[in-house]
């Protein structure tokens, strides 16, 4: 017996197309039935007029002559050639005693040959005293149907109008429970595996769900069943979507995609409906794959909202918990969703035989970075200097999605500056502008407020060289950018994803390296460090408190989180240690910062003349690189063959006092 889910079958499923004709028939149809509306409204609208006109009698011009002589006329209308008049009531009521027919005409209309007998016929008109009025040309039938109509024609059109809004488009006025998702088919453009870079492992995870889709056969004889679904994780623009849409291009299958925000409605109910929907469409499309993106819009955690629960996005989830993994089997419909709140999502949606299988999307490391940069730049000229990799060293932390935008960048700085091709300054340019903002040369900074800036950013830079394990200085530049006056740039050697403590201390010095240079150089303290101690702050606090980096405190945390799962965020801290513990924390962080501050004035007081050379350069050029600073140290070092004691040595927590809070 044949397997009902057999490769020939699902490829015969996988080839089916929608019909061309499909979308002109049901054109046809449509305009058929606004045709009909149109001809029967002109029908009644006759059918109306005839009824009124049964009261009018016609008569030959002669007989109306006749009858103005014989006084049977009370009064007549004259409109153009036509004359329209009213018998008069001895008339009628002869006419009534005489016929039993209830229709009997009490009007009458003639014409008259022409304009000019129309004055003898006032005269004699006037002679038997019969009423005359007078009108214009009378409208066209056309015209009085636009009159009588208009209003129940605007009324129609309104309500039309009113519903398709309602509905979101016109999609027919009874479709609010209809899903909305968007079926894509093999006519329209394929994004594969080989357009998404640096997410290998998740790659593998979704490939093994689309080999169970072509050849089920393989994983079942081992008594494996199909999952029922994979749910992406990762933060903003790592590459959710993308995957989604390769997945889409590889499976060879009907692939529904939708929208989290797509159920809700404004009525209650049509989030359920749309689920409902939704999958009836998977089942008879099966094999299939569903991709909800945004899931976080429907799927969040029930009875979080402040003050109660919303009724229809709980409905909406618990029908899509009920369509995923209930009384009825959902076989070869594969759920793909997308999220970067995957902490407010539902316990329901997460556990196994709904959601399988949690992909990770994160951040690219990289390697990762090198080949998103590769794919991005498939269709971009570039020039024979243009060095991917150290591109890829030089923006950690990057997302695929910021890598584009930095590529794009770049294609564009380069069609301004006229360039044939992109080249690595366009590219270093593009990069430095993502990170550190568009320069402002337009901003007028004094001399005195520039060379403070050169020293500051001098100090980091050299601290940041002195000190071992430091990731290494790329460039040092005065120019503004964004908020910041200047800015020092970092080229990481390796991907970090843990950090010892002293590197964190180390770090700490870098940042302080700024206020150290001001302090030396001319003896006062600026604003401009308002930032480094705002860093340096918080992660001196983060070393005691979480990270139990404070050899006084030992290895505790302190402060419990209270976070609104609605929200999503953090809304208070809970204070779970005494005063006196806090009074030591406070110590704590002083202590750490002030020693790294210490630090660094030893070092710039040790190298003193590199100091004044980074900041004079920076003075004459603007922007200096690595090369510039390497250059001045080793000429320093040749002066001064031996420095003296190295000040790094003295950074023990062991050599300082609580009451001195400096280096011994």
């Amino acid at each position: 017996m044949a397997d009902s889910n057999s490769p020939e079958e699902k490829k015969q499923t996988s080839s089916k197309k929608p019909d061309p004709n499909a979308k002109g028939s049901q054109i046809v149809k449509t305009v058929s039935a606004w045709l009909l509306i149109f001809l029967l409204s002109i029908g009644l609208y006759q059918i109306v007029r005839k009824s009124n006109e049964a009261h009018v009698q016609e008569i030959t011009y002669s007989e109306f002559l006749d009858d103005v002589d014989a006084g049977k006329i009370k009064e007549v209308t004259f409109i153009e050639n036509e004359v329209h008049g009213k018998w008069a009531d001895s008339i009628l009521l002869e006419q009534a005693q005489n016929s039993a027919d209830t229709t009997t005409p009490t009007e009458f209309k003639s014409y008259v040959p022409s304009q000019d007998v129309i004055p003898d016929i006032v005269e004699r008109l006037r002679e038997n005293k019969v009423k005359i009025h007078a009108k214009p040309e009378t409208r066209s039938w056309w015209t009085g149907v636009l009159i009588s109509w208009s209003p129940l024609l605007l009324l129609v059109l309104f309500w039309i109008f009113f519903m398709r809004q309602m509905q979101g488009g016109g999609r027919g006025v009874f479709s609010f429970g209809k899903s909305r998702a968007k079926l894509f088919n093999e006519n329209q453009p394929r994004v594969t595996f080989n357009d998404v870079a640096g997410a290998t492992e998740a790659k593998q995870e979704l490939q093994e769900i689309i080999d169970f889709l072509k050849a089920p056969e393989k994983f079942r004889r081992l008594g494996g069943r199909i999952p029922k679904g994979a749910l992406l994780l990762g933060p903003p623009g790592t590459g959710k979507t993308l995957l989604a849409k390769a997945v889409a291009g590889e499976a060879g299958v009907p692939f529904f995609s939708t929208s989290g925000s797509d159920f809700l409605e404004m009525f209650v109910g049509v989030g359920a409906s749309r689920v409902r929907d939704l999958f009836e469409q998977g089942k008879k499309n099966a094999p299939c794959i569903i991709f909800i993106d945004e899931l976080d819009a429907v799927g969040r955690h029930r009875g979080a909202g402040l003050g109660g629960g919303h009724d229809e996005r709980e409905q909406t989830l618990n029908q899509l918990l009920t369509e995923m993994d209930g009384f009825e089997s959902s076989d070869g419909v594969i759920i793909v969703a997308a999220t970067n709140r995957p902490d407010v999502l539902d316990p329901a949606l997460l556990r196994p035989g709904r959601f399988d299988r949690q992909v990770v999307v994160d951040r690219p490391d990289v390697k990762g970075r090198e080949g998103i940069l590769e794919v991005h730049t498939r269709k971009i000229p570039l020039s024979k200097d243009v060095d991917l990799k150290t591109l890829a060293k030089g923006t950690p932390g990057f997302s695929g999605a910021e890598l584009a935008n930095m590529v794009n960048e770049a294609a564009l700085l380069a069609a301004r500056r006229d360039h044939d091709v992109v080249t690595m300054a366009d590219m270093e340019d593009a990069k430095d502008k993502i990170m550190m903002g568009l320069e402002r040369k337009s901003l007028v900074i004094s001399d005195e407020e520039k060379k403070t800036t050169a020293y500051h950013e001098a100090g980091h830079a050299l601290v940041a060289k002195l000190l071992p394990g430091m990731d290494p200085v790329h460039k040092v530049t005065i120019i503004p950018r964004g908020r910041a006056l200047g800015v020092t740039h970092y080229l990481p050697i390796d991907e970090r994803h843990t950090y010892s403590k002293e590197y964190v201390e180390y770090m700490l010095a870098s940042m302080m390296g700024g206020r150290a240079a001001e302090l030396i150089v001319f003896n006062q303290l600026t604003t401009g460090a308002s930032n480094d101690i705002e860093r340096a702050t918080e992660i001196a606090r983060k070393m005691v408190c979480e990270w139990g980096m404070s050899d006084e405190l030992g290895p505790l945390t302190f402060g419990k989180k209270e976070e609104e799962i609605f929200l999503g965020r953090e809304i208070a801290t809970h204070r779970d240690y005494s005063e006196s513990t806090a009074i030591a924390i406070d110590k704590e962080v002083r202590r750490i910062v002030t020693q790294a501050h210490d630090l660094a004035i030893n070092l710039l007081k040790e190298h003193i003349d590199v100091l004044h050379g980074i900041a004079q350069a920076l003075l004459e050029r603007e922007t200096i690189d690595s090369e510039d600073i390497d250059h001045l140290l080793a000429n320093h070092k040749s002066e001064n063959p031996e420095n003296g004691t190295n000040p790094i040595s003295s950074f023990s927590s062991d050599s300082i006092t609580e009451e001195e809070g400096a280096v011994a």
